[in-house]
């Protein structure tokens, strides 16, 4: 039986939005619909105004959610993957609303992971608005790994700090089992987060997709598929804006109280499995 042949309870997914431009959005949602799969897709919006409810419009399958506040990026993707648990879904795919995608993409993950029981998560090849190969498959952080990417001016060091980080000695069409997988477009199987959990809500914003994927890692593996390839404009707000460095900043300081700052005996063993 191949995927189009399974029941109606096999994807969704879901877009978490906070005063968001709307055709970039709306090419988000069309992405998923393209897919000959079958399945529905959550817009959980946290703006202070539901004028981005005229999205649900665009498909007959699109649930809008207006939350009425801003409850955070996982806190608001948790409403929708509570939602498709409850349904039944086999996987859900965690998008950003920046990213766009070939029709083909999500039938040859999900027929990858049909194939990998044991592939709790999977991200496809990242590509930027300029065509760049984005490296969004990483070691576990340390302290100094943010540091040193966030606040080093010199590009031939950063770069040489991220050779190792982003894991860039792996040839391109390699398949990575990483510990930490961007959270821009996460193919997560379902049965996986009823056992190791959703997003920590504690995280309001960045982070929260480093620690679900370590969590899912434990048990799971979760790899890199460079063999399909997404789009991602990723504009890097934090770089550019005040706030959003500061919830970055105080993301960082949550994540590494709750699982280590230079001593974390788990960190080390997962990265050096990968190295």
């Amino acid at each position: 039986m191949n995927l189009e042949q399974k029941s109606i309870a096999l994807i969704s997914a879901s877009i978490v939005l906070y005063c968001n431009d709307y055709l970039e959005v709306k090419r988000a949602i069309l992405s998923f619909f393209q897919s000959k799969l079958r399945g529905v897709l959550y817009l959980i919006d946290n703006s202070p105004d539901n004028r981005l409810k005229t999205l649900e419009r665009l498909h007959v399958s699109v649930l809008y959610i207006f939350t009425g506040r801003n409850l955070g990026y996982g806190s608001g993707h948790n409403i929708a993957l509570k939602k498709a648990i409850s349904k039944g879904y086999v996987y859900h795919v965690v998008l950003n609303p920046d990213v766009c995608f070939d029709e083909n993409v999500l039938p040859i993950l999900c027929e990858y992971m049909e194939k990998n029981m044991n592939v709790g998560n999977v991200l496809p090849e990242v590509i930027s608005s300029f065509g760049e190969k984005q490296k969004l498959a990483k070691l576990l952080p340390t302290p100094f790994d943010l540091l040193f990417r966030r606040f080093v001016p010199i590009k031939a060091l950063r770069d040489w700090h991220n050779k190792t980080y982003e894991l860039r000695s792996f040839n391109d069409n390699s398949i990575i089992n990483a510990p930490f997988l961007s959270g821009c477009f996460m193919l997560l199987r379902t049965s996986a987060l009823l056992k190791v959990g959703l997003f920590d809500e504690k995280f309001f914003m960045y982070l929260e997709d480093v620690d679900l994927n370590r969590r899912i890692h434990s048990l799971y593996k979760t790899h890199f598929y460079p063999h399909v390839s997404i789009y991602h404009r990723h504009d890097k707000g934090s770089y550019r804006n005040w706030k959003l460095m500061f919830y970055h900043v105080k993301s960082a300081i949550q994540y590494f109280n709750k699982w280590g700052w230079f001593i974390d005996c788990d960190r080390k063993k997962k990265n050096n499995l990968v190295l």
